[in-house]
């Protein structure tokens, strides 16, 4: 795990609520941040490769990941 620093451009999906709580996107070079929204700049963040994002993003969305 990093730190929020390490990363710019926060956000949450289009698809979450206004005011709820959700996971949060940063990017750095080469990487993706992934922290929870509820905690902000104190939340632990798992560094995912470009390339590990966009894979857990298509099987997300191909619904690989439904239980």
């Amino acid at each position: 795990m990093t730190s929020s620093a390490e990363f710019t451009g926060w956000h949450k999906s289009s698809f979450s609520p206004h005011n709820s709580e959700c996971v949060e996107i940063g990017h750095a070079p080469g990487v993706r941040g992934i922290r929870d929204s509820k905690l902000g700049a104190d939340s632990p963040v798992i560094g995912v490769s470009t390339r590990g994002f966009a894979a857990l993003l298509a099987a997300a969305h191909e619904g690989a990941l439904d239980r």
